[in-house]
């Protein structure tokens, strides 16, 4: 007789069910099951269909960075608001604010490699979500954003 075990992808949804705290005390109000059931949804869509993977974001250091922009195979892009880009920005890079963000106007294949950047990563992971959409490849983004840079000793320039 052989053992049934459970996919590897209910795992982590028993594991926040368990969390859940039902007592109203912060935390999730929602019933028991009712992470299972958004799980299900979200690895087959409402329809029931499976749905694709999310691309993988690539996540690039300062110093890997660093050296594609000196060998000019990027085109680095920064997401980030204008009052934070005025504090300063990675030399070269183009000003693209996340809330007019266009990934068509980054599909130019003109050879070079597109690379996201925001404040601390988060923001970029979002527009390298529209960006992979729009190519469907994975996008770069520099893990750790700006402040990564700057702790990195990595030049900024003011606008």
């Amino acid at each position: 007789m052989t053992r049934l075990r459970l996919p590897l992808l209910l795992t982590p949804a028993l594991l926040l069910a368990a969390c859940a705290d039902t007592r109203g005390h912060g935390g999730s109000s929602a019933p028991l099951g009712f992470e299972l059931a958004s799980a299900a949804s979200a690895a087959t869509g409402d329809d029931g269909a499976a749905t694709t993977a999310a691309v993988p974001m690539i996540d690039l250091t300062p110093e890997q960075l660093a050296e594609r922009i000196k060998a000019g195979k990027v085109r680095v892009i920064d997401v980030r608001t204008a009052e934070e880009v005025a504090e300063g920005m990675i030399p070269g890079a183009e000003h693209m604010p996340l809330d007019k963000f266009d990934p068509a106007k980054l599909v130019a294949d003109d050879g070079r490699e597109i690379v996201l950047y925001c404040r601390s990563g988060r923001r970029s992971t979002m527009a390298g979500a529209l960006l992979a959409e729009v190519t469907g490849q994975p996008v770069q983004h520099l893990a750790g954003g700006i402040m990564a840079w700057e702790a990195a000793g990595q030049p900024v320039e003011k606008r």
